[in-house]
């Protein structure tokens, strides 16, 4: 991360109309491009392998993984929706926008994000796949995560000789993939590098300060929730909070410096893996995770729709910010495989409650400082809530 940041200040890109330099930071964005290449590959065949496992080869039945989908839904909300809360004080205490000017922003980037509309019948319907192939082609991880535990249980339910048989498969195919992500993750310090570099050499440091007291709020914001809500949530189910930090500081770290959830996934499993949560825990809820349970990215939401209203000059009411918030915690769910997810849900948001969609084209300048903290805070939300359910069950002697 140091040797990108002093590329990309060192190299920065050619502004638009200027010759381009021999080098540029830019030229660096291949390494990015083949880690995150490298990472999408292994995610099907893990998630897929490690679920069948988990499900028909530790004998789950179809109540037992409903029991565990219960309680993770349910964690999620609540956590989600304290995240909305903290970002929805922080604002309004802060006030970010008061003062910014958003009339130089275009609103066209708006418009576009805003025609994609999400719907929560269109969420669950985009939860089964039509097809696994096409799923697994695009890498739709909630609709893998589905096809998946279907398969498990029906596997489960098949007679022995076809069970053991379809079992050693997955079973060989799953601790390959681990294997195989040990050997991705021996290029990550390249790819990080990479990413970096080219985010600063776009940008400069500059972009610090544009807009800085947005970034400042979200920053301060995460913080309280990560002290507020995660630890306290650790210290409850009595998860040791220095060995859960060592466990997930490398995944977060990727994901911190990526800025992509998909890139932190496969090591993240490795990692709760040797934290002492069984795979078929570690296999369900980390995925669907990061569909349900986007903690960062939902108080991104919450901080950037307000400061917005500030930046305009509209005095939105309580009443309307709650509304607002609602309609955000339930058009967020499920939609994690939209590209620019977070600033599509915002900008449909900012349409539905009559804001200006110029807005989303202020922030975009800024959205790769905060996109970085948001990815990695979603990433340990996810980790932290597989050894909650492993606790859970612990305690309840369901293990």
């Amino acid at each position: 991360m140091v040797v990108g940041v002093l590329v990309g200040m060192a190299f920065p890109n050619a502004a638009p109309g200027q010759p381009k330099p021999i080098f540029e930071a830019a030229s660096l964005k291949i390494l990015s491009t083949i880690f995150l290449r490298m990472i999408k590959l292994l995610i099907v065949p893990l998630i897929f392998s490690t679920l069948v496992v988990g499900i028909a080869g530790h004998g789950d039945d179809m109540k037992r993984v409903g029991k565990l989908a219960l309680r993770s839904i349910i964690y999620f909300e609540v956590v989600t929706t304290l995240a909305l809360a903290i970002g929805l004080a922080a604002v309004n205490i802060i006030r970010p926008g008061v003062g910014v000017n958003i009339s130089n922003g275009s609103s066209t980037l708006g418009n576009d994000l805003a025609q994609t509309h999400v719907t929560i019948s269109g969420v669950i319907e985009h939860i089964v796949p039509q097809s696994f192939f096409e799923a697994a082609a695009t890498n739709e991880v909630l609709q893998i995560v589905f096809f998946s535990v279907l398969f498990g249980v029906a596997l489960a339910r098949t007679s022995k000789t076809q069970k053991l048989t379809m079992l050693a498969f997955c079973e060989s195919l799953s601790e390959i993939m681990f294997k195989l992500t040990d050997l991705v993750m021996a290029f990550a310090p390249f790819g990080i590098g990479g990413a970096i570099a080219v985010t600063v050499g776009a940008s400069g440091v500059g972009v610090l300060s544009h807009l800085g007291l947005l970034i400042v709020t979200l920053y301060i914001a995460l913080v309280v929730f990560i002290v507020c809500v995660l630890i306290p949530v650790a210290l409850l189910a009595k998860i040791p909070l220095g060995k859960f930090w060592r466990a997930v500081k490398q995944p977060w770290l990727i994901a911190f410096s990526t800025a992509s959830s998909e890139a932190a996934l496969p090591r993240a499993f490795e990692a709760m893996e040797e934290f002492g949560v069984p795979r078929r825990i570690v296999a369900f809820v980390l995925p669907t995770g990061y569909s349900f349970n986007l903690d960062g990215s939902t108080l991104y939401l919450a901080v950037a729709s307000v400061f917005i209203a500030q930046a305009a000059g509209i005095d939105m009411s309580l009443k309307s910010q709650l509304l607002m918030m609602v309609t955000l915690m339930l058009t967020s769910k499920g939609v994690a495989a939209v590209p620019r997810a977070s600033l599509v849900i915002l900008s449909g948001a900012l349409a539905q409650f009559g804001l200006p969609l110029e807005g989303v084209a202020v922030i975009l300048g800024v959205d790769a400082v905060m996109d970085m903290a948001r990815t990695s805070i979603n990433l340990v939300g996810n980790c932290l809530a597989t050894a909650v359910m492993d606790r859970w069950e612990t305690v309840r002697g369901e293990r």
